[in-house]
């Protein structure tokens, strides 16, 4: 600082009365000197005094000087060094960090950065001429400008997002630092790709549109894929942002073969497995890992997800998974990712899951994957979030593949060929089910209750499941030994969630499970007992409303097979030893568990500790479904038991009851229709989309062609005037001729892009009248279905009173 000191000294006088001048008054003089001095290097040296007092006193440079740098960067375009010390300025003062030489200053403020920026923004030129800066080839220039942009976007996201996207081809010059040869350049323009591309899907769009998939992969592969550094990194995080939760880019990325290029960089060099796995190799394989779950995400579009799951499985990307799946050596946490990654790929894709069912562990004598992984899920030493992982995967495994349940099952049968050991999937179910550890027990539980989603067939099977009992006693079936151990008093909060949430899946919708169920000595004791506590614990609520949703089932369910405990008798039983009010109540404390909303989210089991583990997401979507129907039935009755309905039933019952079905299936119909047509209209939609996204980029690149054809012809007709020479008259005559084909070209251009925005607003509102009718025509069939279930319930409890 001395030798500013001494510059200043020099360059502004000596103070009066031999006083130092302050900060503020340094930098009021420096600031009129740029503003006022007539040469270049007077302007220059006060730049660079001004940049240099950027970091230390910011808020003056800032205040005061901050129109001057403006100034300088309109006027003084032709001198490369005095912009970059405007620039670097310019990024001190609006950085968002404390710096060092600052930590003593007390007019800092905690967001100074972020209220400059705000200052320099409020005229978007301001960043339009930074943008301009992103074309000079300088390097001081151009990196600075990288730096200024990128910082204003991490302070102004939004706010920069929209000025860029209305900046004349704002986007594509900042693609174009992409090409550039110096690696850092290239390296900072892809931190300033980032921050652009975060959570705006246009600007996602366009990205895409400007080759950006092509330009990260040249980059991943010259830096080394998996192998490479913080670069490799910075590419797959910037690939990220353009895929997550954008349908449009993860049509494009899987139409371009992108998924055939991301596939063998999974596969893992044998030196990998002796050397270890460095930090930064880790860091690239998540990243990678989590690029490929973007693509196959369930809150993704059904008809993207498994378009890419088919890639993904014929370009072996699923295969090098699973090689990594049954690997020795990888890190914990990137085992657990594939785990999850393997997952989203098979949900749902019958030919996914069945290649993951062939894939066999190397062990001696192997084992299926499965097999494997299901004894690390049920292994109270391995870390939570691997179990977790492991049972989303098995959930992903069952989804929708009702082989895949009955798979399992006929594993626990006594007719079963399987194998005759402790390492059958069902067999494994079964030890953590019964193992002493709470949270084995939840894990066993929940993806037994996958076996049993939409499957009642399968209900049924597991109810011949039998378990041998110490001594000479008779074998108990499965169903009675989970209600036995459901009313041990031992048992814990985590393994009563679990076994509820299983007996809840099996008696929905199987009426020989409920009779069963009921059959086994003390469960609407224990029911009633429950559901009546007191308790005021907040996971004590929530099972009793666990119990409540379970005695419902066996209501509505219920085929009056068992004595004493029919329909009606749990009915009464509820009234008078509970009560409608407290029975509701308790039946609605478990949509009102933090447990529920965060379980509803996704299907992915998320956990930060072992606590959280207590609702199944299929369970949420049973119980939503099912919960104002029990509701209904609890509440048909008045004080004294008696159905608050009419006791007789007219003769017109069953025409009624017909007449619901045919106009129910007259809707199922009409639905189908609708849901066909509204597939179709959203497909037409995104080809439109993807049409006027084209077009609208190739006129603008038209449009800036007309331009520049416009000047020349302005300069060839000033020529001519002065010279009057013959060839400026050819010269004229043919760059009029280029300007009025490119006239001619944009114009019907623009045309084109009009019509396909019409069709596209008309598609539109196609697809909104066909949603809207849609969803009228669920509405009314759920309502019809509901009635129809009450009819058909009075027909059959008094067709005997309409016999006698």
């Amino acid at each position: 600082m001395e030798f500013l000191k001494s510059g200043f000294k020099t360059v502004l006088g000596a103070a009066e009365h031999g006083q130092q001048p302050t900060a503020a008054e340094t930098v009021e003089k420096l600031v009129d000197r740029v503003l006022s001095s007539t040469l270049l290097e007077d302007r220059r040296d006060a730049c660079r005094a001004l940049k240099a007092l950027s970091r230390k006193y910011r808020v003056e440079v800032g205040a005061q000087g901050m129109p001057a740098l403006v100034q300088i960067l309109k006027h003084d375009c032709q001198d490369s060094e005095i912009i970059s010390y405007a620039l670097d300025a310019l990024c001190n003062i609006i950085d968002a960090e404390e710096f060092d030489e600052e930590t003593d200053n007390p007019v800092v403020s905690v967001n100074v950065g972020e209220q400059f920026t705000e200052m320099f923004i409020k005229v978007p030129e301001h960043v339009t001429i930074v943008m301009g800066y992103l074309e000079e080839y300088d390097f001081r220039v151009r990196r600075a400008a990288i730096q200024l942009i990128t910082t204003l976007i991490a302070n102004k996201t939004r706010d920069l997002q929209e000025i860029i996207l209305v900046s004349p081809m704002g986007v594509s010059k900042l693609m174009d630092l992409l090409s550039d040869s110096r690696e850092v350049i290239r390296n900072d323009a892809l931190l300033l790709l980032i921050q652009l591309t975060k959570g705006n899907s246009n600007i996602q769009k366009i990205v895409a549109f400007e080759n950006a998939f092509d330009k990260i992969f040249e980059i991943i592969q010259s830096e080394g894929c998996s192998d490479g550094g913080i670069v490799v990194e910075d590419c797959l995080i910037l690939l990220l942002n353009l895929l997550k939760n954008n349908s449009s880019n993860q049509q494009f990325f899987k139409e371009g073969s992108f998924i055939q290029r991301l596939s063998p960089m999974f596969v893992i060099a044998p030196e990998t497995e002796e050397i270890g796995w460095t930090p930064q190799k880790v860091s690239n394989m998540h990243c990678m890992l989590q690029v490929v779950r973007a693509l196959v995400t369930p809150s993704n579009q059904q008809q993207v997800v498994s378009s890419c799951q088919k890639v993904m499985r014929k370009s072996n990307l699923l295969d090098s998974l699973c090689s990594i799946l049954m690997g020795s050596g990888v890190p914990a946490d990137i085992l657990t990712e594939t785990i999850n990654a393997v997952a989203e790929i098979v949900r749902g894709d019958k030919e996914n899951q069945e290649e993951l069912s062939k894939v066999m562990a190397p062990s001696n004598p192997p084992r299926p994957a499965i097999v494997v992984l299901l004894m690390s899920m049920i292994n109270e030493k391995q870390m939570l979030p691997l179990r977790c992982a492991v049972l989303y995967c098995f959930q992903c495994y069952l989804f929708r593949n009702e082989e895949s349940h009955q798979k399992v099952v006929q594993t626990l049968l006594p007719s079963s060929e399987s194998e005759v050991s402790s390492h059958s999937t069902g067999q494994l179910l079964c030890v953590g089910l019964f193992s002493t550890d709470p949270l084995a027990n939840w894990f066993a539980a929940v993806a037994l209750m996958h076996t049993l989603v939409d499957s009642v067939a399968q209900k049924e099977e597991l109810m011949r499941v039998l378990l041998s009992t110490p001594g000479e006693g008779r074998p108990v079936t499965l169903l009675e030994q989970c209600t036995s151990l459901l009313q041990q008093d031992s048992y814990k909060l985590q393994s009563k969630v679990g076994l509820l949430m299983l007996l809840s899946m099996w008696l929905a919708h199987c009426p020989s499970a409920v009779s069963s169920f009921l059959d086994t000595n003390g469960t609407m004791a224990y029911l009633t007992a429950q559901i009546s506590a007191n308790e005021h614990d907040e996971n004590e609520y929530l099972v009793q409303g666990l119990c409540a949703f379970l005695m419902g089932l066996c209501m509505q369910f219920n085929d009056n097979s068992i004595t004493n405990h029919k329909r009606d008798d749990i009915c009464q039983l509820v009234i008078k030893r509970i009560g409608q009010e407290t029975f509701c109540n308790k039946l609605n404390e478990v949509s009102r568990h933090e447990a529920y909303s965060r379980a509803c989210k996704q299907p992915q089991i998320r956990a930060k500790s072992a606590a959280d583990l207590l609702l199944d997401y299929e369970y949420c979507k049973l119980y939503k479904g099912l919960e104002a129907l029990i509701g209904k039935v609890v509440s048909g009755y008045d004080i004294d038991g008696i159905e608050l309905t009419e006791l007789t039933l007219s003769s017109e019952a069953s025409a009624l009851v017909a007449q619901y079905k045919g106009i129910i299936r007259g809707l199922d119909g009409q639905i189908n229709i609708l849901q066909q047509n509204s597939k179709q209209i959203e497909a037409k939609n995104a080809d439109l989309e993807q049409k006027l996204s084209k077009l609208e980029c190739l006129n603008t690149q038209l449009s800036d062609q007309n331009t520049l054809l416009k000047a020349q012809l302005g300069a060839v007709q000033n020529g001519l005037s002065t010279s009057g020479e013959a060839s400026d008259t050819n010269e004229l005559s043919s760059t009029q001729f280029q300007a009025n084909l490119y006239c001619a070209e944009n114009t019907q251009l623009k045309q084109e892009l009009e019509t396909l925005r019409l069709q596209l607003d008309n598609e539109k509102q196609h697809a909104a009248t066909a949603n809207n009718d849609l969803q009228k025509l669920q509405k009314d069939q759920e309502d019809l279905l509901e009635l129809l279930t009450d009819q058909e319930n009075k027909i059959t409890r008094y067709e005997p009173l309409v016999y006698l």
